[in-house]
């Protein structure tokens, strides 16, 4: 292979644009076949030879910019070494599903909790906020329904009710010292 110095001196669109045909039709199979044997697709090849072509134009552009090797191998060098780069950045990340096969949670992991006790404090707060708390938590109705279902002005005024009911629900707690141990079973 005969090595070629190529200098871009701000080529025009036209000429820009047959050097990186020129330069895609040479290199890119290299490129291809280097990502294809480690692993990659072809999908990934195009995005590191896309990325390897625009370091080769930027250095390119740079005065003093010159190559002993051929524009391909220059490509080739850049590509190599950006998949490698991605290859070791996503070599340890394990999918979650992959993880998730292999992982036993025992049944009594979980404590459980004492319904009845939650359900009584929350009682305590009242009727209305009771509602509104039910309607967000565990029916997940957005603001603007819980506004229209339990009659309040706007949304704005529902979302300051829940805020409300949440601190009376905070501070039954918080006067009761109760904790999280408190409401299991």
């Amino acid at each position: 292979m005969e090595a070629t110095v190529i200098h871009i001196e701000r080529p025009g669109a036209a000429s820009r644009e047959a050097i990186f045909l020129e330069l895609y039709e040479r290199a890119f199979p290299l490129t291809a076949g280097f990502v294809s044997k480690m692993g990659g697709t072809l999908e990934d090849a195009k995005d590191i030879f896309q990325d390897a072509l625009v370091i080769y134009y930027e250095k390119s552009l740079e005065p003093l910019f010159i190559t002993r090797i051929s524009a391909e191998a220059y490509l080739l060098g850049i590509a190599k070494h950006l998949w490698i780069r991605k290859f070791k950045q996503h070599a340890n990340k394990v999918p979650l599903t992959a993880a998730e096969n292999q992982i036993s949670i025992p049944d009594d992991f979980y404590a459980n909790v004492d319904d009845q006790k939650l359900l009584h404090l929350l009682e305590k707060s009242g009727k209305k906020c009771l509602d509104i708390l039910k309607v967000f938590y565990f029916d997940n109705l957005s603001m603007k329904k819980i506004a229209k279902v339990l009659g309040y002005a706007s949304d704005r005024s529902a979302t300051v009710q829940k805020f409300k009911c949440l601190e009376k629900v905070r501070d039954t707690i918080r006067d009761k010292s109760l904790g999280y141990e408190d409401f299991l079973t």
